[in-house]
């Protein structure tokens, strides 16, 4: 309300304002100067495709320009946004699939970081790490390794996927082959940053950091639509050489009030010391959940980080066959769950496998909750999961 009292708009090609200032500080210094400034927009996507568009410009400004960059490299499985460019980058193929036709050629797609069913037996993670980051240099080569404008992936796989965390240098690994080649690493953190992974960007987990990122879910806590990307350094020093300016603008991008609205989010996460109670309860969590379901024969996997986790059901636990698709395993699980008798929302996946085949439901409590409040959520879900599969 203060903020409405004092500055409810401004158009931001003309115009800044101090709760946007703000914002962009609180942002760039929480990256302890690996990051360098922030635009502020108002949804997950539109960061996305404001990532997608900047790192294409980054080449045109370039002091020779490399107007052959125009290629993306993204993941099969991946989810980043609504857009037709960023459902280009996508792979969710039930919400790509009405608009095939006329989504973009540009951008290609490699496998996804899944050990569960992707890692072969025997193989160790070093070897599949090795691996992806093999295929990722093929796909290079096949496209022409100076084509390529950036390599987009989420740091921890959201919904679409399932909550599955990087492997211990896999996104080191890719990001090495980015650099080998002169391209991009753009790293969408919509979903896994901000604090829900136990650090308020994920990447800080992973021993790299991207060229640019985006940010939104844990931004503004829901409390007003609001999205962030954040950029490197370089990337910054090249468009200041070029024009000066990233050409690219919305109406709403670094609205006053919801800029505010996020200050004041991100200033309780700090107060309240709330990303340490981020990673003792997402251990509890991650705890909880493997002594309820881990033997249960319909759960093939248990996956997470901080307070961002996973669960994929399966018909058979030792060959991993999924549900059919027809019988919607996830959204009846999560029907379920909505029963008076258990109030809780299980939020349902499905698809995950192959965009068809699999079934999995995530958990993301709020950063401030109690030990109470975790072994509520995955009492009632141990319940909900027997009432629909059994044990």
């Amino acid at each position: 309300m203060e903020q409405l009292q004092k500055v409810p708009y401004t158009y931001s090609l003309y115009f800044t304002n101090s709760a946007a200032e703000e914002l962009s500080k609180i942002l760039v210094d929480s990256t302890e100067g690996k990051m360098s400034r922030a635009f502020i927009v108002s949804s997950g996507t539109e960061a996305v495709e404001a990532s997608l568009k900047m790192a294409v410009q980054y080449y045109m400004e370039m002091p020779i320009p490399q107007p052959q960059r125009m290629n993306f490299i993204a993941r099969k499985q991946s989810y980043h946004g609504n857009t037709l460019g960023s459902l280009s980058v996508g792979h969710h193929l039930g919400r790509r699939a009405l608009y095939e036709k006329v989504l973009a050629k540009n951008v290609h797609h490699v496998s996804q970081c899944y050990p569960y069913r992707e890692m072969k037996d025997g193989e160790t993670v070093e070897a599949y790490v090795a691996r992806l980051a093999q295929e990722l240099e093929d796909k290079f080569q096949e496209l022409g390794p100076d084509t390529v404008c950036a390599f987009v992936a989420e740091t921890m796989t959201g919904t679409t996927l399932g909550c599955v965390p990087a492997l211990p240098g896999y996104l080191k690994a890719m990001k090495e082959v980015c650099e080998r080649h002169g391209a991009l690493l753009i790293l969408d953190e919509v979903m896994s940053g901000m604090g829900r992974t136990g650090t308020l960007h994920a990447w800080e987990q992973e021993d790299v950091v991207p060229d640019l990122q985006t940010m939104a879910k844990g931004l503004g806590a829901g409390y007003a639509p609001i999205a962030a990307l954040l950029v490197n350094q370089h990337v910054v020093d090249t468009l200041t050489k070029g024009t000066g300016a990233f050409s690219h603008s919305q109406t709403y991008q670094g609205h006053p009030i919801s800029c505010a609205a996020a200050c004041r989010v991100q200033k309780i996460i700090q107060e309240d010391n709330l990303l340490p109670n981020v990673r003792k309860m997402g251990e509890y969590l991650g705890q909880l959940l493997h002594q309820k379901f881990g033997e249960n024969s319909h759960v093939g996997d248990i996956r997470g980080r901080g307070l961002f986790w996973a669960i994929e059901f399966v018909q058979n636990k030792e060959t991993k066959e999924p549900y059919p698709p027809s019988e919607s395993v996830a959204w009846a699980i999560h029907k379920a769950a909505l029963k008076p008798e258990y109030s809780i929302s299980l939020m349902p996946g499905n698809g995950g496998i192959d965009g068809i085949n699999g079934d999995h439901i995530c958990f993301a409590p709020p950063y401030n909750c109690a030990k109470e409040d975790i072994e509520m959520i995955v009492d009632r879900a141990a319940r909900v999961v027997e009432e629909v599969l059994g044990k």
